[in-house]
């Protein structure tokens, strides 16, 4: 029987996020949550802020959740709007990398993450701030910035795009000198990579900090240091096997507030998206601050076997949906 006052649902739709049609989307979800007594709304973005716009518009209005569909970029916007409301939050993941997506164990498969919208379990969850400035996944300084600042630019979206100019920036790149304060301590260091996470990976099971957790009022900080081409260049295996933590080149902590000091303003990355900030940077933590529709605020990484893992249910979402059309 239905309710009398149904669970009212927000949905924002980016329609140029990662490089999958859209078309459908809207009605997958209406009927999807139909069954769960759960009314949906659904507005397109069309611009950058729009989706912060349309989910303070949703809270102001009286929904009790709201949805992004969209990647990363999205996500972000879509959250800045939710903190501290008690609102909902589910994800449709369709961008390029879903970094937080796959953090939280939803999978990058509409029916499957529509079935964790439908089941209403949530988690209150961390969330970073830098210089005012919100992250719920990643913050970077130094290479991925410069490779977040490229792939924007890029005319072509997707997995091949993002390695093709990840080597090209690489063979150009000069590491930068930063000065990092936290827990009582000061490291200066001339770092290829400064990773504040407050999730475990950048996207694309990209592990930068495999010991992350959403949950636990930290943030684990990553820093590359720079060596030489190629062992610098393997640190990307590593990257991809989970194994990150045990690379020479890396040094790694928890803390809740941190500052990082540059010679020079410039370029930044908050959650995949490129941006300009100055020379001083304060990074802190917001516990439980955004209440996310999940199966699994964080789970443990298993070096190799999660990546392999994950991997295989990627394809495993690529050759059930080719089937169904």
């Amino acid at each position: 029987m239905a309710q009398d006052n149904p669970t009212r649902a927000f949905l924002i739709i980016n329609p140029i996020s990662g490089t999958g049609s859209k078309e459908g989307l809207e009605d997958k979800v209406r009927q999807r949550l139909a069954a769960c007594d759960i009314a949906v709304e659904c507005a397109r973005t069309t611009g950058q802020g729009d989706a912060t716009r349309m989910a303070r518009e949703a809270v102001d209005g009286g929904f009790d959740m709201v949805i992004a569909a969209g990647g990363d970029g999205t996500v972000n916007e879509t959250a800045n709007a939710l903190c501290d409301t008690g609102v909902s939050f589910g994800i449709i993941p369709c961008g390029s990398g879903n970094g937080l997506a796959r953090h939280l164990n939803i999978p990058v498969d509409v029916r499957s993450a529509l079935d964790i919208i439908a089941d209403g379990r949530s988690e209150a969850c961390d969330r970073g701030v830098v210089n005012g400035r919100n992250f719920f996944c990643t913050f970077g300084l130094g290479f991925d910035a410069a490779v977040s600042h490229k792939f924007a630019e890029s005319k072509r979206r997707g997995r091949l795009t993002y390695i093709s100019d990840t080597f090209r920036e690489y063979v150009n790149y000069q590491p930068e000198e930063y000065v990092i304060s936290a827990n009582g301590q000061v490291l200066t260091d001339r770092a290829f990579v400064v990773a504040v996470c407050n999730a475990s990976q950048y996207g694309n099971n990209a592990y930068i900090a495999p010991q992350a957790s959403i949950t636990d009022g930290l943030l684990d900080v990553t820093i590359i240091h720079y060596g030489n081409l190629l062992s610098t260049a393997l640190v990307g295996l590593d990257l991809m096997s989970g194994t990150i933590p045990h690379n020479m080149l890396i040094h790694t902590f928890k803390t809740s507030t941190l500052t990082i000091a540059r010679r020079n303003a410039g370029a930044v990355h908050i959650d995949g998206e490129p941006l300009e900030m100055g020379t001083e940077l304060s990074v802190s933590c917001l516990p439980a601050s955004l209440r996310i529709l999940t199966p699994q605020a964080d789970r443990p990484i298993r070096p190799l076997l999660t990546p392999i893992m994950s991997m295989m249910n990627d394809i495993g979402y690529i050759l059930r949906n080719l089937f169904e059309k």
